[in-house]
């Protein structure tokens, strides 16, 4: 019989195989086919190579490059704001004008005091509604005209404030609502805290402003409300002041200009002149200023102040750090100009003021 072990053949009579010992089974079958010797080394020796190539590992989940990048920004804007609230304070460096009027009553006050508004439709055309729902006067970028606006036309459109103004001055507000055909949207009005600061404005008595009213896709106009008053809960007895203090520059044809101060410490960008104007004519305008010098360097300001009919604008008219450079301007002592006004909605020119100098 054939060894089951190793293979070997042996007699029929063995129980144990003459060439390796093992036990011989007395059933095992007699075949052709003869078993492969069974080598313990050759078995060790395949456990020990190891496959061509490594065996893929589960994937480790990417984090979200957008998390990430929000987080860096937030951590950047805290970081910044930190900063910001570290620095020292820059030195007021303020100049009034030589000849300037600076007896002024007014105080200045960082609160504005809460106010409401009740719920009303102040738009209702071309299947386009508005309706303000309220007033929030300590909104995060300041008060907040709150409204809903429902688009039952079939323009996708776009919604604006324009000519807009606070107790009669002048405010740019922040304010453009996107409303699809068919939907409805609730968004804000809101006027920025730094202009209600800077026209000394603690109580909002009456605002004015007219809706511009466009095609999201093509950008054409479609409409331009009228003029749009509201009136606040805040006391009928209260009267706004207006600081007219200064250099008047300008006072012909209903229009007033009023030079203010020059400052560069709170300026963002160089240097600012701070103008009071008054447009007591029939039209609204717009100012801005021409032939520009700095000590007798010709220099491109920064400066376009629109003043609706019968309204009041505290402006900047902003001189760059990098003119004032280019020009070896240290000390500002002395500004010639010439102011330009012409009809805002017509652009038709109305006047061209002869050379204005201004000194330090």
């Amino acid at each position: 019989m054939n060894c089951n072990h190793c293979g070997t053949q042996n007699p029929d009579e063995s129980k144990l195989c003459q060439n390796c010992g093992a036990p011989l089974t007395a059933t095992a079958p007699s075949t052709g086919n003869q078993p492969q010797p069974f080598q313990e080394s050759a078995v060790q020796s395949q456990q020990n190579i190891q496959p061509p190539y490594s065996l893929p590992q589960p994937k480790k989940k990417k984090k979200t490059g957008c998390l990430v990048a929000v987080i860096i920004v937030l951590v950047i804007a805290i970081l910044g704001i930190i900063g910001l609230t570290r620095l020292p304070s820059k030195k007021d460096d303020s100049k009034t004008p030589v000849g300037a009027n600076t007896q002024s009553t007014e105080t200045q006050s960082e609160k504005v005091e809460k106010v409401s508004i009740d719920e009303q439709v102040i738009f209702d055309r071309n299947s386009i509604k508005v309706t303000v729902t309220g007033l929030d006067v300590n909104g995060l970028f300041g008060a907040d005209i709150n409204v809903t606006i429902e688009n039952n036309s079939r323009q996708n459109i776009t919604i604006q404030a324009n000519k807009c103004s606070v107790n009669d001055v002048m405010v740019d507000p922040i304010f453009s609502a996107d409303i699809a055909a068919g939907k409805k949207a609730n968004d804000a009005i809101t006027l920025s805290s730094s202009d209600l600061k800077t026209a000394n404005i603690t109580t909002i008595k009456s605002i004015e402003f007219v809706l511009h009213v466009f095609d999201s896709d093509s950008y054409e106009t479609i409409l331009d409300s009228d003029a749009i008053k509201l009136k606040t809960s805040a006391d009928r007895s209260y009267v706004q002041t207006y600081d007219d203090s200064g250099f008047l520059a300008y006072d012909d044809s209903g229009i007033k200009i009023v030079v203010k101060k020059l400052n560069s410490s709170d300026s963002f960008w160089g240097s600012d002149v701070y103008l009071y104007v008054e447009n007591n004519s029939q039209k609204d305008v717009t100012i801005q200023a021409r032939n520009v010098s700095i000590n007798g360097y010709m220099v491109e300001p920064a400066f376009s102040c629109d003043v609706v009919s019968g309204k009041k604008a505290y402006d900047t008219i902003t001189f760059f750090e990098s003119d004032l450079e280019e020009n070896n301007i240290t000390d500002i002592s002395e500004i010639e100009l010439s102011f330009h006004i012409y009809d805002l909605t017509s652009w038709d020119d109305i006047k061209d003021t002869d050379p204005i100098t201004i000194k330090f």
